[in-house]
């Protein structure tokens, strides 16, 4: 037996585990390291209107807020990736800005490689050398790689769970985040993608939609999206989110927003959280559950701006904010980093960690993306750490099957990476099909994930 003073002590027990979790302090980033920003008040911050003006939407407003900071290494790469890869214009909130390279040294060689290897900086705004030299895009990747806008029952409105709709208000976000799956329809368009259009008045798609709920009473679920909601105008939003909590068969809606994190300044604007208030006592009267859902994928972006705007809806008796993250080398797709987020939105913002999708095989998307054996290991990894109900689930989107959890495959070819999943449901373009509850349906690896032979094999195929 061990002798009582051969004990570990608690910091040397904490020391052999894994993760060791320590609490830490939110703190929102002095934005006047920044040169553009230097004298920049802190009521000029907290403005909703001051933040959406002062985005950075191209290579001439990033050199004035950054000044200095970056050298011509940076905007080279930037350039290149422009110019030959990029799915997603460019357009970054202060907010977000700021929480890039937080304690880089402010020369610009140290600065420079700091914002290189950010991990927020990574997806919001993506560099050539950041992508995968030979397997940019894997050879089954698609625009449209959830096949969304095939399942439209009207224009926007997706259709592909039984019970389950989302409707895509608008197709603009306040920030654009470089793995967007709606990549196809969401922003401006870039030299490789020009993006589709929603065509019907934004009140004559919202009046096809409510219509549609009517007549289909087995939907209860309605996810409103876009795009992102804080880019709808928030009287028409309210009015259309009345509208939907008026049907008497929908028990559920969930706000999809990425400007709770990006643009936290928006849900904090007293009209804003006053139409909030009135939605959510509609929907608590009508016994509806109405949540947030928003996209956090790295701990420096959970500042106290964040956290205050994440409670103030709670407050307002906004029943749930949840996280749904994305999962991507190089930003959050090890153990610590997914802990250390999870513990930064649950345990300081209020925010349920939730889900981490697995990030869709869009266009130039490989250097993001991770194996599903990967996926797996990483969702072992973070068990037991945080509560149950806050210990977030590692989903597949497969196409044509929906969101499956990481250990649901079917079967597994690891060679050649592919793997087989089914499912328990038709969509709605599958209602007539008899072998769509029997199919196998592929998902398929990063190439470069794989061993020398399944490499080989893709790149014979290729």
């Amino acid at each position: 037996m061990t002798a009582l003073h051969d004990a570990p002590t608690a910091l040397e027990r904490l020391d052999r585990q894994p993760y060791t979790y320590v609490r830490r302090e939110l703190v929102e980033p002095d934005w006047r390291r920044f040169p553009g920003w230097s004298h920049v008040t802190e009521a000029q911050w907290r403005d909703a209107q001051w933040q959406r003006v002062n985005c950075v939407k191209n290579v001439k407003q990033l050199r004035k807020v950054a000044g200095d900071l970056l050298t011509d290494r940076f905007y080279d790469d930037l350039a290149a990736d422009m110019d030959a890869f990029a799915t997603m214009s460019m357009l970054i909130p202060p907010q977000m800005f700021n929480t890039m390279a937080v304690d880089a040294p402010l020369t610009p060689d140290a600065f420079t490689e700091a914002f290189l290897n950010d991990p927020v900086r990574r997806y919001m705004l993506p560099v050539a050398s950041d992508r995968d030299a030979r397997w940019p895009s894997h050879p089954h990747s698609q625009r449209d790689s959830l096949h969304e806008a095939e399942m439209w029952v009207v224009e926007g409105l997706t259709h592909r769970y039984p019970t389950k709709v989302l409707a895509e208000m608008v197709s603009t976000c306040p920030q654009y985040c470089g793995h967007c799956t709606r990549m196809d329809l969401v922003g401006n368009s870039t030299p490789l993608i020009d993006k589709h259009k929603l065509s019907l008045k934004p009140v004559d798609r919202q009046d096809q939609m409510i219509e549609y709920l009517k007549k289909t009473p087995g939907v209860r679920d309605v996810v409103v999206s876009g795009g992102d909601v804080a880019n709808v105008p928030w009287p028409q939003l309210e009015s259309f989110l009345m509208r939907v909590l008026d049907i008497d068969t929908v028990r559920d809606v969930r706000l999809a927003t990425k400007a709770l994190a990006g643009l936290p300044q928006h849900w904090l604007q007293p009209r804003v959280v006053e139409g909030l208030e009135r939605v959510a006592r509609t929907a608590s009267r009508r016994g509806v559950n109405l949540a947030i859902h928003t996209h956090v994928n790295h701990a420096q972006s959970v500042t106290p701006l964040v956290a205050e705007a994440a409670r103030t809806a709670l407050e307002v008796g906004v029943r749930d904010v949840r996280n749904q993250g994305v999962l991507m080398k190089g930003v959050n797709a090890t153990p610590d980093d997914l802990l250390d987020l999870c513990f930064a939105l649950q345990g300081e913002a209020n925010i349920l960690p939730y889900y981490f999708y697995m990030c869709d095989m869009i266009p130039n998307a490989e250097h993001w993306r991770v194996s599903v054996w990967e996926a797996q290991e990483l969702q072992h990894a973070i068990m037991g750490y945080l509560p149950g109900y806050a210990t977030p689930r590692i989903v597949c989107d497969v196409p044509y099957v929906g969101k499956r959890w990481v250990h649901q495959l079917e079967d597994y070819d690891r060679e050649l990476g592919i793997s087989y999943w089914t499912k328990n449901y038709r969509t709605g373009i599958e209602l007539e099909d008899p072998e769509a509850l029997n199919r196998r349906y592929p998902y398929y690896d990063p190439i470069s994930t794989l061993g020398e032979t399944g490499q080989k094999w893709w790149a014979d195929q290729a």
